[in-house]
């Protein structure tokens, strides 16, 4: 269905964003953040209010990549259950988990009413049900019981017989939200630059430096006291090979489909849903003033593990259309998402004077932002109340030891594979224009690529982060690894990490 069709989501096709220009002196200044998506920008704006001194630096334009990919769901509701959350880490930490995502909605609410930004934010309830299809339905979950929980912890969460639309059992949880995430951050970026801050883009953060504290991007060098790594999957930085080698190893980078189509204008409650299937299947809309954009997704897979990417993109829309008939499809497009062994992120410092913030889940816009919180009262030298439950390097994972397996069994297993696997073909000839192959010639593993007008690019096959070799993703037209879900432009450049440097390229 859709393989014709650009992958180009509503939020980055509906609304224009600032330019900024690229770093082109050597700077000075309090914090350099990498990285201007939500975490980025939201604690660069945090800082310069603060009366800090912040340089941000953008590889490319900001708001474009991860969070220019998100649904934007605004809610404290984790992908891994409330009971799950108590089971692992009790009930008290249970609740602060969900409070955080309520403190970062209220922080945004916040921002949003101080500089007056219109991006189309709203309270709205969300609802948790079962899936339409009873084969989705991959674990048993009790909405009674799960409802109860959350009422004892102090939730605004009530069981309900018929959840709207779908139908079926379910929780409502009210005080969830929704906006336009690149209208919000675009608004950031003026507040940050209004408040002195300087945003560079088409700068990509190199080499990170001790002595003194610094980051060399375009040949120049921003000197510091204190930096952010806001990059979704994070770069080293000032870590060693070893230690962040290790850290990669706590996250599985997965890959989610969305479709948005036009429908009849109050067709569809304004709320958020997500269903108990694994992969669970999500939906909002977007009011318009004529008509509803309604924006569903799901189809979760690891990322660089499709053998075809556009069937996903099929299945999600073929659950839609079935969900609501005469849906007019207009946008479509994938995001990544990260998840961890015990089902919560990794936000804080994770060394010193260096901050961290991945690990969301399904919840990008929530814990993107509290990360941000979090780098920020660190450097401003406060307290912050959840500093501990998503520490860095926190090491007790009660109940999440056997996810932490499963999920690493993939490194080695696609690194024997890759070298006995046979290659897509063995001739440029074989490779059509607007398409990608892994070939072997002469010898060598080569992702080789045609564009439209038939210049073909030749780079290695080999991912640069940790040897495991790249496949074509058809329906984004990226090199995808399988192994730790670094991304890759058609000619090599890196679009998402972790890996930080290209495709080498190689001769023909």
């Amino acid at each position: 269905m859709q393989s014709a069709t650009a992958t180009i989501p509503f939020w980055i096709d509906s609304t224009s964003f600032p330019r900024f220009a690229k770093l082109s002196a050597d700077d000075r200044v309090d914090v350099v953040v990498v990285g201007a998506g939500i975490t980025g920008l939201t604690a660069a704006y945090l800082l310069t209010a603060a009366g800090k001194s912040v340089a941000v630096l953008e590889r490319g334009r900001c708001a474009e990549i991860d969070t220019g990919h998100t649904t934007a769901h605004l809610t404290m509701v984790t992908d891994t259950r409330l009971s799950g959350l108590a089971n692992t880490f009790g009930r008290d930490h249970a609740q602060a988990a969900w409070d955080a995502g309520l403190a970062a909605i209220s922080q945004i609410e916040s921002n949003i009413r101080e500089l007056s930004i219109d991006c189309d934010f709203d309270w709205v309830p969300g609802y948790l049900h079962a899936p339409t299809d009873p084969s989705r339905q991959k674990e048993n979950v009790d909405f009674q019981e799960e409802s109860r929980l959350a009422l004892e912890l102090g939730f605004d969460a009530e069981f309900v017989n018929d959840v709207p639309l779908f139908g079926g059992a379910g929780i409502r949880f009210d005080n969830q939200a929704r906006f336009h995430p690149r209208k919000y951050l675009a608004g950031l970026a003026r507040a940050i630059v209004a408040g002195g801050g300087r945003i560079y883009e088409h700068t990509e953060g190199g080499e990170f430096c001790d002595e003194p504290l610094s980051v060399n991007a375009n040949g120049h060098t921003v000197t510091c006291d204190d930096i952010v790594i806001a990059t979704h999957n994070p770069l080293m930085g000032l870590t060693n090979i070893a230690s962040a080698t290790l850290f990669q190893t706590k996250l599985a980078l997965y890959t989610s489909y969305v479709i948005a189509g036009r429908i009849t204008k109050g067709l569809v409650p304004d709320a958020l849903f997500s269903d108990t299937g694994d992969p669970y299947d999500y939906l909002r809309i977007e009011p318009h003033r004529d008509h509803d954009l309604v924006i569903f997704g799901g189809e979760d897979h690891k990322t660089g593990q499709a053998d075809d990417t556009n069937k996903c993109f099929d299945a999600v829309q073929r659950r839609l259309e079935s969900l609501l008939p005469g849906v007019e499809v207009t946008h479509h497009w994938s995001g990544q998402v990260i998840e961890t062994p015990d089902g919560l992120p990794y936000l804080g410092r994770n060394r010193d004077h260096q901050y961290v913030a991945t690990g969301f889940a399904g919840n990008g816009m929530t814990f993107g932002t509290l990360g941000a919180m979090i780098a920020v009262d660190g450097i401003l030298g406060r307290e912050n109340p959840w500093t501990e439950l998503f520490d860095t390097s926190r090491k007790k994972v009660r109940g999440g030891a056997r996810d932490y397996l499963f999920e690493n069994k993939d490194y080695p297993y696609y690194l024997i594979r890759d070298r006995f696997a046979g290659p897509d073909g063995r001739s440029l000839r074989q490779v059509r224009r607007g398409e990608g192959k892994v070939l072997d010639l002469k010898g060598q593993r080569v992702a080789a690529y045609r564009d439209s007008e038939g210049t073909t690019s030749l780079r290695s096959a080999v991912c640069t982060h940790m040897g495991c070799e790249v496949q074509w993703n058809t329906a984004e037209r990226t090199w995808d690894c399988p192994c730790h879900g670094s991304r890759f432009k058609p000619t090599g450049e890196v679009l998402a990490g972790p890996a930080e440097s290209p495709l080498p390229e190689v001769e023909g």
